[in-house]
């Protein structure tokens, strides 16, 4: 079986595409496509929200509310949506289809993101927070300069996970006859071609794996160092004496 999956992955019309198939290539895209846009959309509305909710302490009961989203059945609510949709795009059925995808991975990649950003902010250290507004800032000016830099990396996190989430899921997005990686698997399944259907999931775990590592790199170089912890006893004790230095304070 490794040895047909192999073989059907190694085969140029595969991805390049036949005149019976889209190439991988071409369903990478539609897939890539509908995860960023997916991704994008639910960063946009979970991040501002738990930032939000995390410096105010207020709608927190909003957060449980979505994580409560989870557990919706993701194929049941597609279907769902397409019915009610569907219908509206006469002549374009295309976007009858598209839109309820979308919808559906959104509402999956917001809770992480929404949640993650809001134990962020919480667990900023109050001493900090309490440091900063006896240093004169205002509200906002906290949250923008202290408590986000310092929720990054459960942001990142939360964000990391969305991804994921969605990459995986986006296959669903076959079953309502649109592209993606899905497509192989749900085809594959239909005609018996097992190692079409196993390809499928191989190169979607392979785009999540590839997604994760990207995230992961943007992580590095985005937190601050101090919050990672991704510095030597060399590093601190330079950092240190420039400070002293810096203050006009003696050290040896």
């Amino acid at each position: 079986m490794i040895g047909n999956v192999l073989r059907w992955l190694n085969d140029p019309d595969n991805w390049n595409g036949t005149q019976f198939t889209t190439g991988i290539w071409a369903q990478l895209q539609t897939h890539l496509l509908y995860s960023v846009i997916a991704v994008l959309a639910a960063l946009v509305i979970g991040l501002p929200l738990g930032l939000a909710i995390g410096h105010t302490g207020r709608a927190t009961s909003l957060i449980s509310g979505l994580n409560a989203v989870r557990a919706l059945p993701t194929v049941g609510v597609l279907v769902l949506l397409v019915v009610i949709i569907a219908p509206h795009f006469h002549g374009r059925t295309s976007k009858g289809y598209i839109i309820p995808t979308l919808i559906v991975l959104i509402l999956l990649a917001v809770p992480p993101i929404l949640s993650n950003t809001y134990a962020g902010v919480q667990n900023v250290d109050p001493a900090v927070r309490d440091a900063a507004y006896g240093m004169g800032m205002t509200g906002p000016q906290v949250l923008w300069r202290v408590e986000l830099p310092n929720s990054l990396p459960l942001i990142f996190s939360g964000l990391r996970s969305a991804t994921l989430q969605v990459i995986a899921t986006a296959t669903i997005a076959a079953y309502v006859t649109l592209g993606g990686l899905g497509r192989f698997i749900y085809d594959g399944l239909a005609q018996q071609d097992y190692p079409q259907m196993i390809s499928g999931g191989v190169l979607v775990a392979a785009l999540a794996l590839i997604a994760d590592l990207v995230l992961a790199l943007v992580q590095r170089y985005t937190v601050s160092r101090g919050l990672t912890k991704r510095f030597s006893k060399s590093t601190v004790g330079g950092a240190v004496a420039a400070d002293l230095e810096e203050a006009g304070v003696e050290h040896t």
